[in-house]
C-alpha cells in the first residue's frame, strides 16, 4: 500500500486526466495540466481547467495535443519542491510552453532560477491571475455553439468520487509547516454554496465525497459559523447536510477539538437518501510525546487524546481513525520515540502514515537545535512503520467472516479493485474481488464477505443482497 510505505505518500496523479469525453474541434486551443501534491490542489487543478473549458478551450491529455501546458506545483517539503521543478523540466521539453501555479509559486525567484523559460509563475488558488497567464500565452477561440460543459464542471478524480473543499488556509502555527505563507490563513466558503457543490457533484453520479481542507475542524471560524440559506457553516451541521444527499461523505484533515464528539453520532447512520456520513476521521497528530509536541507549536495534550478517543469508540464502535506522524523531528530523543511507539500501541489507529522530518525554506522549526541524523531517522521510520503495520494486520485480521459494504474503484480482466468505508482512495487499502466480479463496474457499491486479509489489504467475494 503506498500511502504507508512511501515517504511522504504518493497522494497524486502522475498527470491528471480531465474525466470528460471531449472532441477537439478545428482551431479550438488546448491546454494541458500536471497537477502534483495534495487533493486540496487537485480541486484547484479542477477549478481552474472548468473555468478554461467554460471558455472555450479544450483539455489535452498530453504533451503534444497542448497548445500550452499548467503545472500545479507543491511546496510543503524539500523533496515536494524538487519534483515540482522535475515535472516542470519535463513539462518544457516536452511542450516548451509552460505555466506554474500552486503552493510553489509562493517562490517564484526558486521556480525562474531553475526554469527561466517558463511564461508566469502564480501562487496557490490564484486563478484569475492563471487565467489571465493562459489568455496570454493562448488567446481563446470559444464556439457557443459548441463549447459545451458538464453541468458539475470538469474532474481530475473518477466519475464516482470527488474531493469536497471547504475552506482555504490555516490559523495554526505550527513550527514545520508553511502552509499559511503559501496560502493564507482560514477563509471559510459558505455552507449552502458547499452544499450547492455537493448536490450537483451527487447528480452527476458522486458516491463518495471526500471533505477537505487544511483543518476541517475549524471550519466557519472565521465567518462566525454564519447560516444562510438553511445551512450553517459548522463542520457537524455539514456533515449532517452533507450526509442527506445520498452518498458516503468522509471527513478528511479533522483536529481532535473538543465539538469533534458531536460528529461521532451521526456516522454510520444511512439516511432516508442513502446517504452516510462514514465512520472515519483522518486526523494529523504528527507526534505523541508532550515535548515534541511543545516544539512542534502543536496541542500537546496526548494522555487526553487517548481518553477522546475512547469516547468516540464507546459512541461508535466501528469508527475507523487515521494519522500521519513525524519522526526525527528537531531534538527527538530516543525516548520521546519509543513514546510515540507505546502511544501507537495504546491508540491502536487503523490507518497510519509517517513522515521523516525535513527542514522546509522558511519553517521556523529549521532554526531548532539537535536536529536528528538521517540515519537515525530512517531507523526511527522503519521502526515506526513496522509497529503500525503489525497493528493493522491484527485489526485486518478480525475481518475474516465479516460481510462489509464496499465501493467499486476499477475492474479490469483480473478482478475488481474496491475501498471499505474505513479507506480513502489513494492513501488507504483496497478490497480486491477476484471472482464474479464480471458484471461490476465503477461506482457500484455492494456487500461483500472477507475471506483473506493481509497487512493493508482484503480480499473477498460478492454476497447478494
Amino acid at each position: 500500500m503506498r500511502a504507508m510505505t512511501d515517504n511522504p505518500p504518493d497522494l497524486r496523479p502522475d498527470i491528471a486526466r480531465a474525466r470528460i469525453p471531449e472532441t477537439r474541434r478545428a482551431g479550438q486551443p488546448a491546454i494541458g495540466m500536471v497537477s502534483l501534491g495534495c487533493p486540496k490542489a487537485l480541486v484547484d487543478s479542477e477549478r481552474i481547467l472548468t473555468r478554461l473549458r467554460a471558455e472555450g478551450y479544450a483539455i489535452s491529455p498530453d504533451y503534444a495535443g497542448a497548445d500550452a501546458v499548467i503545472v500545479n506545483t507543491c511546496g510543503f517539503l524539500d523533496s515536494a519542491k524538487a519534483e515540482s521543478l522535475a515535472a516542470i523540466g519535463e513539462a518544457l521539453a516536452e511542450n516548451g510552453r509552460v505555466i506554474v501555479t500552486g503552493c510553489l509559486g509562493a517562490e517564484p525567484e526558486f521556480i525562474t532560477g531553475a526554469h527561466p523559460q517558463v511564461l508566469a509563475v502564480t501562487g496557490a488558488h490564484q486563478y484569475e491571475q492563471v487565467i489571465d497567464a493562459v489568455h496570454q500565452a493562448v488567446p481563446p477561440s470559444p464556439d457557443p455553439f459548441v463549447d459545451l460543459l458538464p453541468e458539475s464542471g470538469v474532474r481530475l478524480t473518477p466519475r464516482h468520487y470527488a474531493y469536497l473543499k471547504i475552506s482555504e488556509g490555516c490559523n495554526h502555527k505550527c513550527r514545520f509547516c508553511i502552509i499559511p505563507d503559501m496560502r493564507g490563513r482560514l477563509v471559510s466558503r459558505p455552507a449552502h454554496a458547499v452544499v450547492r457543490e455537493a448536490e450537483r457533484l451527487v447528480e452527476s453520479g458522486v458516491r463518495e465525497l471526500l471533505v477537505i481542507s487544511q483543518d476541517s475542524s475549524a471550519y466557519g471560524v472565521d465567518i462566525r459559523h454564519a447560516e444562510e440559506r438553511g445551512h450553517r457553516a459548522h463542520i457537524t451541521d455539514l456533515a449532517r447536510d452533507l450526509g442527506k444527499l445520498g452518498a458516503w461523505v468522509r471527513l478528511h484533515y479533522i483536529y481532535p477539538y473538543p465539538h469533534v464528539r458531536e460528529l461521532i453520532p451521526l456516522m454510520g447512520q444511512l439516511s432516508e437518501a442513502g446517504g452516510m456520513v462514514l465512520p472515519y476521521l483522518d486526523i494529523p497528530f504528527q507526534h505523541a510525546h508532550p515535548d515534541v509536541l511543545r516544539r512542534m507549536a502543536r496541542p500537546a495534550a496526548s494522555a487526553k487524546v487517548l481518553d477522546e478517543i475512547a469516547r468516540w469508540r464507546g459512541i461508535c464502535p466501528d469508527i475507523v481513525l487515521r494519522s500521519t506522524f513525524i519522526v526525527g523531528y528537531p531534538g527527538e530523543t530516543e525516548e520521546e520515540f519509543e513514546f510515540l511507539l507505546d502511544w501507537l500501541d495504546e491508540a491502536q489507529l487503523d490507518r497510519v502514515g509517517c513522515f521523516k522530518y525535513e527542514n522546509v525554506a522558511g519553517a521556523r522549526s529549521n532554526d531548532l537545535p539537535d536536529h536528528v541524523a538521517e540515519e537515525v531517522k530512517q531507523e526511527r521510520w522503519e521502526r515506526f512503520m513496522e509497529r503500525a503495520q503489525a497493528i493493522s494486520a491484527r485489526k485486518l485480521a478480525q475481518k475474516l467472516g465479516q460481510r462489509l459494504q464496499v465501493i467499486v474503484d476499477e475492474v479490469d480482466d483480473q478482478g475488481a479493485t474496491c475501498r471499505t468505508w474505513a479507506d480513502a482512495p489513494e492513501i488507504d487499502g483496497n478490497l480486491f474481488i477476484d471472482e464474479g466480479f464480471e458484471g461490476l463496474k465503477p461506482g457500484d457499491i455492494v456487500s461483500v464477505e472477507v475471506d483473506e486479509a493481509g497487512e493493508y489489504d482484503l480480499w473477498g467475494r460478492l454476497v447478494q443482497a
